[in-house]
């Protein structure tokens, strides 16, 4: 398999392709339920919502199929960010159908996370891209104990093909796909995709958009770092860039920067409240101000997210 994908790789380089290391430049109807196994998926479809240029995003209508996957698509075939849970992989590659023939050239992982990585074995033909700590923990049984669930290791042909540790570049279908870690954020692993061209921002789970985030603070997440790669994000990119989020509707700079005062709000709320000696379950129990209230989800309330923020001022 992985003398296939060189194979593959060599071919694409013969139409034009380049992947070099390079400078990164300065929902309706999504139900969050994150439990699988009691979701019908049968029931679960994929809607597709034009964002700007060649680029498109498929989105979970009607349940849960987890993160929110990028297309684009063009001459020299397709590329993708993210591919959902694993039990979607025919409903996306259904997805895809409309946008070309054939698999995926290119499959870019944000993150580790079996809600955009699960297709990784279905598009396994693809060169899949993603940061170092990505293939180090899909390698191996991960304990996700904040989830419940212990996820075992991929398998080899669904782990990424390459990885990089700071930036890298893709050009492809015409368009300059920037890539850039920013550490510890949602996770060790974070990836920040930018398609230069068409001005589009794919955050992953750095931005659930209208949400408290979840932060995998055992995979070397923190709702603290997470605020300031989001202040970061906000003053490199343009103002009018459109952005795909992990989950959620697509949004703009304006959505961020809302999301980011949520979260510099609600982290400043817990620190300040731990510095005047409250414990954890005394700072749930107060709650937040009212205006962040309206952020939680079945998923992660605000007793959650206080843990989570709770979580990180130890780290």
């Amino acid at each position: 398999m992985i003398r296939h994908k060189i194979l593959t790789r060599v071919c694409l380089l013969a139409v034009g392709l380049t992947v070099a290391a390079g400078p990164a430049a300065a929902g309706a109807g999504h139900n969050h339920s994150i439990d699988v196994a009691q979701a019908k998926t049968s029931e679960i479809t994929i809607g597709a919502v034009p964002v700007a240029g060649k680029i498109t995003m498929l989105m979970g209508v009607g349940g849960f199929s987890g993160g929110n996957v990028a297309v684009l698509p063009g001459p020299d075939g397709l590329l993708i960010v993210d591919d959902k849970l694993a039990a979607f992989s025919e409903k996306l590659a259904a997805a895809l159908k409309p946008f070309g023939t054939g698999a995926p050239k290119f499959v870019l992982n944000t993150h580790w996370h079996f809600d955009h990585t699960g297709g990784n074995k279905r598009f396994a033909e693809a060169v899949i891209i993603a940061h170092d700590n990505v293939r180090k923990h899909m390698a191996v049984d991960q304990d996700l104990k904040a989830l419940g669930k212990t996820v075992p290791a991929s398998p080899p042909d669904a782990l990424p093909d390459v990885t990089y540790n700071d930036r890298l570049t893709v050009h492809f279908n015409g368009e300059e796909i920037q890539l850039l870690h920013l550490p510890g954020g949602h996770t060790d692993g974070d990836t920040v995709v930018y398609f230069k061209k068409a001005n589009v921002l794919h955050l992953g789970d750095l931005f659930f958009n209208g949400m408290f985030p979840f932060v995998d603070v055992a995979h070397g997440g923190s709702a603290l770092t997470l605020a300031r790669n989001i202040r970061d994000i906000t003053g490199r990119f343009p103002a009018d860039a459109k952005i795909i989020p992990g989950h959620g509707p697509l949004a703009t700079m304006a959505d961020l920067e809302n999301y980011l005062d949520m979260l510099t709000s609600t982290t400043m709320f817990v620190q300040s409240a731990t510095m005047d000696g409250k414990d954890l379950k005394t700072i749930q129990a107060q709650g937040f101000p009212t205006e962040w209230k309206k952020w939680e989800w079945p998923f992660i309330s605000q007793a959650k997210w206080i843990e989570l923020i709770h979580q990180s001022l130890s780290k």
